[in-house]
Formats: structure tokens, C-alpha cells, sequence
């Protein structure tokens, strides 16, 4: 089956985070779907096979299986506005459904997901030293109006926020060590955070637990960032806008959508654009 090539959260015709879809009449083994993931390497590919109820999806990286992934789901919505038409597609995951919204807009396709329910709750002192001292950070570089915090939705994240875009540019540290640090915790990635404003965020989201020193968007971190700002009564007026991927030369470009009550579902939003496929007859 083909494989598709999609760059979600693209900044219009450029940047995103690509991902790769490949649309079966049935999914394929687990083996042959981590397979097929370490081959097109990258962060995530999305398995989706057609069922009763919708869709059902699996999310491999190029190392293991992760529960959810935001920018696979974007570039798996796209792809099946690209072979079905506008629409609401039923995602069942394994620990959860969901949907994606998909229109047509020219050359790219913008999407929209609707996230598993958040939560978050503080991080303990001992896990933000570590991490403080995997990334070479000073426990002064925190920005303290948004404390260090374990974030979920759909998968679990660390969240540190940064008092400076210089402290997040400056971003380095060692693959091994990190993978280490986030598989012992059960962290699929370390969201790192800078609030130039309150409705407008950087982030760089290093993902050293699938094998990958950075993802360029993940919408699935900015979910559970989303809800850390419901739960943290910030004043995000309703909605956020993300930059993330600029120090990776990757800029992409995603909107969360957030509702009072707490724990509820986040709507993220972005464009998509196809990049290339694999095994078609084009």
C-alpha cells in the first residue's frame, strides 16, 4: 500500500512535521507496522484501516508504539479528505476515540483534531532537577508564573517553561541520556516553553523516547499544554497560537482551541500539506 508523506502544522506552503500514512483495508501486523515506521523514519506514522465505527488507528515511531500523536492525526486527516472529501472522521486509538476535521483549501488541506481529555498535575522536584540538568538549564531560566508540570492528553508529557526565547533556542542535550530519562518516567516527549505573550507560545519538544532528538510540531503536546493552561486559570482568552520548529528550520504553525470546563477535550488546528508518496503509480 502507498505510504503518504504529509507535512502537518505546515506554516502555509513550507515548514510542518512530516508524517507518514499509509490507508489499509486492514492494519498490518505490529511487526510489520514498526517495520514499515523505522523505515520511512520519521517521528510518527499513522496505520489507519477502516471499521464500523470509523476509523482505526495505530501510531508507531520509528522505535515503539506511542497512544497518541497530534501531528500524525493532522496529516491522517488530510489524507482522508484527499481520498474521501470534507469531512469528520471517528478515530478509534487504542486507550481512546477521538475525531479529525478535514478541508480542502487550495494546494494544502487544513485539519483539525479534537484531543483524548487533559489533565496535569505538578512535577515532582527530583524529576525537574533531572531535566534541568539533562538540558544544561539553571533552575533561574524557569519562567515561575508557569511551574514545571507532568501535562497529559492522550499521551504524558513534561512541561518546563523557559523565562527567555534565548533559553529555548539554546536547547541541547544528550539522546541517549534523555531517552533514558523520559522512557523511565513514561514520558513520550519533554515540552519546553516560552510564552512571548499570553495567547502566543514557542516550544521546542525534544522526543528522545522514540528515538528522535526533536519534533518540529507536536499537536498532542500542545493539547496537554492547552489544558495545563485551563487548570493554571491562565488568561488565554480561549485560544492559543503555537510556534514551534523555527530553531530546526521547520517553522509550523498551530492553533489550540480551549474550553472552561476542565479536563475537556482541545481543539488543534493547522494547515497540511502533502510532501510525497510511496508505492503509487504517479
Amino acid at each position: 500500500m502507498p505510504i503518504l508523506k504529509i507535512a502537518a502544522f505546515s506554516d502555509g506552503d513550507t515548514g510542518g512535521n512530516p508524517a507518514g500514512v499509509m490507508l489499509t483495508d486492514v492494519l498490518p501486523s505490529d511487526t510489520d507496522m514498526q517495520r514499515s515506521a523505522a523505515e520511512i523514519g520519521f517521528s510518527e506514522t499513522a496505520f489507519a484501516a477502516p471499521i464500523t465505527t470509523g476509523w482505526r488507528v495505530r501510531y508507531f515511531s520509528p522505535e515503539n508504539e506511542v497512544p497518541f500523536c497530534g501531528h500524525a492525526t493532522i496529516a491522517l486527516g488530510a489524507a482522508l479528505t484527499l481520498q474521501h472529501g470534507d469531512g469528520v472522521f471517528a478515530l478509534t486509538l487504542n486507550q481512546t476515540s477521538i475525531t479529525v476535521e478535514g478541508k480542502r483549501q487550495g494546494g494544502l488541506v487544513s485539519a483539525a483534531l479534537q484531543s483524548p481529555p487533559t489533565r496535569s498535575a505538578p512535577a515532582p522536584e527530583s524529576l525537574v532537577t533531572a531535566a534541568l540538568t539533562l538540558f544544561g538549564y539553571r533552575p533561574e531560566d524557569l519562567d515561575t508564573r508557569l511551574p514545571p508540570a507532568l501535562i497529559h492528553a492522550g499521551a504524558e508529557h513534561l512541561l518546563l517553561a523557559l523565562n527567555s526565547r534565548a533559553a529555548l533556542a539554546a536547547m541541547h542535550y544528550d539522546l541517549a541520556i534523555g531517552r533514558q530519562l523520559m522512557q523511565d518516567n513514561g514520558w513520550v516527549t519533554i515540552l519546553l516553553v516560552y510564552a512571548e505573550s499570553p495567547q502566543r507560545f514557542h516550544t521546542r519538544n525534544p522526543f528522545a523516547s522514540g528515538g528522535v532528538y526533536e519534533d518540529p510540531a507536536t499537536g498532542a503536546a500542545t493539547a496537554a499544554l492547552a489544558g495545563y493552561l485551563r487548570d493554571m486559570a491562565w488568561p488565554h482568552g480561549g485560544v492559543i497560537d503555537v510556534v514551534q520548529g523555527e530553531d530546526m528550520g521547520m517553522r509550523s504553525c498551530l492553533r489550540a482551541e480551549i474550553t472552561p470546563e476542565p479536563g475537556s477535550s482541545i481543539r488543534v488546528s493547522g494547515s497540511a500539506r502533502v510532501m510525497h508518496a510511496e508505492g503509487s503509480a504517479e
